[in-house]
């Protein structure tokens, strides 16, 4: 695993569910096989887009277990795997480790205030009940609390963590903490937000974490194709055909839950998966799906 180059375009890859505790599986082959088809350098399991919080420990599992089994090594599979339990975070890292994953992720424990002191001593022992690297989550927004440039350089120093998922959308974070890793050349930073991708790249980022790889993968796997030989044109004109995709598919109904549910319902537009989302959030209107076909329409790329 240490020989892998982190880098590319991975998707946090939506949960295709039938209802609230059940997983579409013939949705989520189609899904895996869409993106790998597009050139993704791996899939993330049970990110934020992934819906991962929300679902069962039960489903959980069964999410790693058969994105594993659908992949079957083609490319890198990681797992999200935090939890506000240490000890049910460690369990999944163990469920993970059997199943195939080829790399873990675990964002801070939410709820409790912790000082980095405890960020720092969590991911270090988190890594050392596992055979699996571990990439730390920042996300700031949803967990309230976020690790600091030092806590990273510090992280870093363990050489099975293996590098950083940033969600804050602060270029000015990344990158202190790109510079802060540079003792660690195998240390590899994803970007987070999709419509600042190209510019994560320019500041050093290995790739990014793009939500909407899942509906067209090929898009973001051209950004950063773009971006690593240094066309910078071509990479901020596909930069910017993400942004209205962003701005068309992510912005229907309440602002707070548009993107996953714009997200699920355009996958369920073109085919990929249901609309089905884990409570409490609940499928689009039928008039905000109609909405949603008629903003398709202005993408035909996505439904080849």
């Amino acid at each position: 695993m240490a020989a892998i180059a982190w880098g590319g375009i991975i998707p946090p890859l939506v949960t295709p569910l039938l209802d609230q505790d059940a997983l579409d599986q013939d949705a989520l082959e189609r899904l895996i096989e869409h993106v790998v088809a597009g050139g993704v350098s791996g899939v993330f399991l049970l990110g934020t887009t992934g819906e991962g919080p929300s679902l069962s420990y039960n489903l959980r599992a069964e999410v790693i277990r058969e994105s594993c089994r659908i992949v079957a090594g083609r490319i890198p599979v990681l797992a999200c795997i935090s939890d506000t339990s240490f000890t049910e975070s460690a369990r999944l890292a163990g469920l993970a480790a059997d199943a195939g994953v080829t790399a873990l992720v675990t964002a801070p424990p939410y709820y409790f205030h912790y000082s980095q002191a405890d960020l720092l001593n969590y991911v270090t022992r988190l890594v050392s009940q596992t055979p699996l690297p571990l990439f730390i989550y920042n996300m700031p927004k949803l967990t309230k609390v976020a690790f600091d440039v030092e806590t990273v350089r510090a992280a870093a120093d363990n050489p099975k963590i293996i590098g950083l998922k940033d969600s804050s959308g602060d270029l000015g974070y990344l990158a202190k903490t790109i510079e802060a890793t540079r003792h660690r050349p195998d240390f590899a930073t994803f970007i987070g937000p999709e419509e600042i991708l190209a510019d994560g790249i320019r500041i050093g980022c290995a790739g990014g974490v793009s939500g909407g790889a899942n509906l067209n993968p090929r898009l973001f796997v051209g950004i950063h194709e773009a971006a690593s030989r240094g066309d910078w044109t071509l990479a901020d004109q596909r930069q910017q055909r993400s942004r209205l995709m962003s701005d068309a598919l992510y912005t229907v109904g309440d602002p707070v839950t548009s993107y996953l549910r714009g997200l699920k319902a355009s996958l369920a537009a073109v085919g990929l998966c249901r609309d089905t989302l884990a409570l409490p959030l609940t499928p689009f209107t039928t008039e905000e799906k109609t909405l949603i076909e008629s903003r398709i329409a202005d993408f035909p790329e996505l439904r080849d």
